[in-house]
This record gives C-alpha cells, structure tokens and sequence, in this order.
C-alpha cells in the first residue's frame, strides 16, 4: 500500500533553515507528481509546492515563493521541501502528498525565537 514518511521538522529561529523529506513505497513514485502542504493552528491546509513526476515543472504557493525549493531523487524514491528565511508564520504541520487522496503522518515545523 501507498506510504508516506515526513521527516526533518523542528524548532527553528525566525530567517533559519530546514528541509524536509518524504520517503515514498508501495507506488512507481517515478510517476507520479508529489506535492507539500501545511496546516497551521485554526486554518486550513494549504498547497506549498508541487513537482512534476520527473521534476522538469515546479509550482509555489505565493507565501513561499523565492524561499523554499521542492525537489526530487526518483532513484530514492524521496521528494524533499528545502525550505529557507523561515518566518513565523511558516510555523505549521507538513505534509506529503501523492495524487489520490494519500498523505503522510506530518511533520511539525516550528518558527520561533
């Protein structure tokens, strides 16, 4: 069955680094576009970033545009959210995604001084 593994969340001071990755199994992960999304306390998810399935084509939200960076390693079958000059209001749940209504557990990210 499809898994999804977030890992590399953590506490982080404001115009700090992370990256997460995401472990994929149980699908031909070469075929499939992937995505990142967040929650934050009391909002809805939202879309972060997505890439194609061979990585030629990526897409940002507006908040994280110029700043974080999704990519790819087909041969790991892992996706990767390079995320940089995090800001507070960047603090929130990650998650992976593959097309089909399949997510990851999360990972917490958590901007704070």
């Amino acid at each position: 069955q499809v898994q999804l593994v977030e890992s590399g969340g953590g506490l982080v001071q404001p115009g700090g680094s992370l990256r997460l990755s995401c472990a994929a199994s149980g699908f031909i992960f070469s075929n499939y576009a992937m995505s990142w999304y967040r929650q934050a306390p009391g909002k809805e998810r939202e879309l972060v970033a997505t890439i194609s399935s061979a990585g030629s084509s990526r897409n940002y939200g507006d908040s994280v545009k110029g700043r974080f960076t999704i990519s790819r390693d087909n041969a790991k079958n892992t996706v990767y959210l390079q995320m940089n000059s995090l800001k507070p209001e960047d603090t929130a749940v990650y998650y992976c995604n593959k097309r089909g209504g399949f997510w990851g557990q999360g990972t917490q990210v958590t901007v704070s001084s």
